[in-house]
């Protein structure tokens, strides 16, 4: 799986010397991978919530980021041009 520019997540923010730099949510303290850790041993958000001090709109914008991210670029159809076979 390719790395997420998490730069893009507005919850979110990497500080050099806090927690070596990790992605962690704005102004805490906590690991972003730490949802996705506690979501895959079978935490729910509302007990990360209670948990971690993080907030449910912050871990539901992480999710969703992540998500999207994880969407496919668009693919461009090319416009038919004057030239096209019914025009012969």
């Amino acid at each position: 799986m390719a790395a997420l520019d998490w730069s893009q997540c507005p919850v979110v923010e990497s500080v050099p010397g806090r927690r070596s730099g990790a992605w962690v949510f704005r102004g805490t303290r906590m690991p972003v991978a730490t949802v996705f850790e506690n979501l895959e041993a079978g935490a729910s958000i509302e007990e990360i919530v209670e948990q971690f001090h993080v907030t449910p709109e912050q871990i539901r914008t992480v999710l969703e980021f992540a998500a999207r991210s994880l969407d496919p670029p668009p693919v461009e159809v090319p416009t038919s041009t004057s030239n096209d076979a019914r025009s012969l």
